[in-house]
């Protein structure tokens, strides 16, 4: 099974670790797995912000890149949300529409990839602790990926897991909303802190990596202990 990894623009340049260890998860579950080294941003940010027309020459770029791809897998349920959003961006143009969902259909976020494709819930990852889990907006409300980090953390040996209290609130990020917004951001994020100081946990595990920038920043500022873990170095671990 050949996979090719969607790294994302938060992953390239604050969380490489996150990278590392999304691939060494990979081939462990028994996929060769390559980097095109094309990829750019998938053009979230401006068309969230409404620049459509100009987000559309870099997910163009990213259709071109991930064109000969078996499977194209990602530690980030917001930005392969992004992927399968492509075809509606593209609806008018018959050409680009069709890439367009030849990509959105190949297209996985990691615990998704690991549960329904190479049917696996127990990667053999081991870490003691106390741990809650963050559920990102666009990876439970949009891609509907709600079991697949649930089934793969329960079988996490040593991992003590506890439900978060309100755990569909949003943490306050949203991309450009949290520099726009910051007031309100700041207020959202406090709250999901609070919810995670309520349960003592020692892990904060989420699948994106802005909600889990957003929350670690916020929860260092408050001089809270929690360590903040992506799921793939979480299943990662040994």
């Amino acid at each position: 099974m050949k996979v090719s990894l969607f790294a994302t623009c938060l992953v390239d340049m604050f969380q490489t670790d996150v990278g590392k260890a999304t691939v060494e998860v990979l081939e462990r579950a028994g996929c060769e797995v390559d980097f095109p080294k094309g990829q750019i941003c998938c053009g979230q940010p401006a068309y969230n912000s409404g620049y459509v027309k100009e987000s559309k020459e870099a997910m163009k770029q990213m259709i071109r890149t991930f064109e000969s791809s078996q499977y194209v897998v990602t530690p980030s349920g917001s930005c392969a949300t992004m992927f399968k959003e492509y075809p509606h961006v593209f609806k008018e143009d018959p050409v680009w529409k069709e890439k367009a969902e030849n990509l959105a259909a190949k297209t996985y976020e990691l615990t998704q990839f690991l549960i329904q494709v190479v049917k696996k819930e127990d990667v053999g990852a081991k870490l003691q602790g106390r741990a809650t889990f963050h559920s990102s907006c666009h990876m439970t409300r949009l891609l509907g990926a709600k079991e697949e980090p649930m089934k793969l953390l329960a079988n996490v040996e040593g991992l003590d897991f506890t439900p978060l209290p309100n755990a569909h609130n949003c943490c306050g990020f949203g991309g450009t909303f949290s520099v726009k917004m910051g007031d309100i951001s700041e207020q959202m994020v406090d709250e999901k802190v609070h919810h995670i100081e309520e349960v003592q946990a020692d892990y904060l595990i989420g699948a994106d990596c802005g909600c889990l920038m957003n929350i670690g920043g916020r929860a260092k500022r408050l001089e809270k202990p929690v360590k903040v873990m992506h799921i793939a170095e979480v299943l990662n671990s040994r």
